[in-house]
């Protein structure tokens, strides 16, 4: 039996879930969690198979939540269950281990084959998503000067969108103001010659210069 973790803010698609897994003879809803809070715990605690992971959530969301379930060491199945399809969430997504990406207008058959898929190996993904994967790693960057140009400041806060924060977050713990941050952050795309978030990471992780 492959038991499911569900981290779900709508309480009726959740209930149409464990519904839905009731007539397979081979999947269990085993609990329900509104927000990505404690996520790590709560995995530690239900020893699940496969985790589900809405995004856009209150308190905390789901890619906090991953992150805290890959920082806790969990190995665990995290299959991101959502209708957010930009490039940023999926890249964020897939660079913090989540196993697979499946859109919530997936069919409901189709949602029980990527658990199993998951629980088998793969990485169930909804196509458009798989797209999007690969058009953002099908041409790696390649080791140019350019990095070599980012300043210490800007290696830090690059560091850190690497990891996740928001720029809130960033200029936080780098103890600076928002719009400075925005500053170092144009530089960034400048000396990178990127354009968004998502490109600048890129670079970053596939150069592993953070």
């Amino acid at each position: 039996m492959i038991r499911v973790l569900l981290f779900e803010d709508n309480t009726d698609l959740a209930e149409s879930l464990g519904e839905l897994m009731k007539d397979t003879d081979d999947i269990r809803l085993i609990a329900h969690y509104t927000n990505a809070q404690k996520a790590e715990k709560h995995v530690s605690y239900h020893h699940p198979d496969v985790v589900m992971m809405d995004i856009d959530m209150p308190v905390e969301n789901g890619l906090q939540g991953l992150r805290a379930i890959r920082a806790a060491g969990s190995g665990v199945m995290v299959i991101m269950f959502t209708v957010m399809e930009d490039n940023e969430n999926v890249f964020q997504a897939i660079c913090h281990g989540a196993s697979g990406y499946l859109l919530k207008q997936t069919a409901p058959e189709k949602i029980l084959d990527g658990i199993r898929e998951a629980i088998s190996g793969g990485a169930p993904m909804t196509p458009s998503i798989a797209r999007k994967v690969l058009t953002l790693f099908a041409q790696p960057f390649k080791k140019s000067d350019d990095l070599q140009k980012l300043t210490a400041r800007e290696h830090d806060v690059l560091s850190l969108l690497v990891r996740g924060h928001s720029y809130k977050m960033a200029a936080a713990q780098l103890e600076i103001g928002v719009e400075t941050l925005r500053f170092h952050i144009k530089n960034i795309y400048a000396k990178l010659h990127v354009n968004s978030k998502s490109e600048a990471v890129a670079k970053a992780l596939l150069n592993r210069v953070v």
